[in-house]
């Protein structure tokens, strides 16, 4: 897709945090229902949590959970956590000093959807995710369940 798998990786597992609010979930935990290789996701944790969008306490009880309500986390905020948001802002087809005043062929075009893609990350909240997420897995029955226990 778009995004590094590190970036995939943290929207999954904050996904999941985002089901239950204010709940922790050990990096296992989220590792083994999303499916998510464990060492690849406690980096990740850390860094999310490093960067401020997560909470970590160590010991019996412990493990991770969002910093801030759902509905005011966005895809803006983890992308830009993880990725970082440069190569948005990079020329797509990566010719150097593409611009407006000297544009490459794809440049219209990339400025368009790139604010398109801006836009929703930065109005897509966690709290939608979760949503989605639920609303998929109800449709879905075959698809093996990821339910938390």
């Amino acid at each position: 897709m778009i995004f590094s798998r590190p970036c995939e990786y943290a929207i999954h597992a904050m996904t999941y945090l985002a089901a239950t609010p204010g709940a922790s979930a050990r990096a296992d935990e989220i590792a083994a229902a999303e499916e998510i290789p464990l060492p690849i996701l406690s980096k990740v944790l850390q860094d999310l949590a490093r960067k401020g969008l997560l909470d970590s306490r160590r010991g019996p009880g412990g493990g991770f959970r969002l910093s801030r309500r759902p509905e005011l986390i966005t895809l803006r905020d983890i992308v830009a956590a993880v990725d970082s948001l440069d190569e948005f802002l990079r020329c797509v087809t990566g010719l150097p000093n593409c611009s407006d005043e000297a544009p490459c062929p794809l440049h219209a075009t990339w400025k368009q959807m790139r604010s398109s893609l801006m836009k929703s990350f930065e109005t897509t909240t966690l709290l939608d995710m979760a949503q989605a997420t639920a609303r998929k897995r109800k449709t879905a029955p075959h698809a093996k369940s990821r339910t938390r226990s």
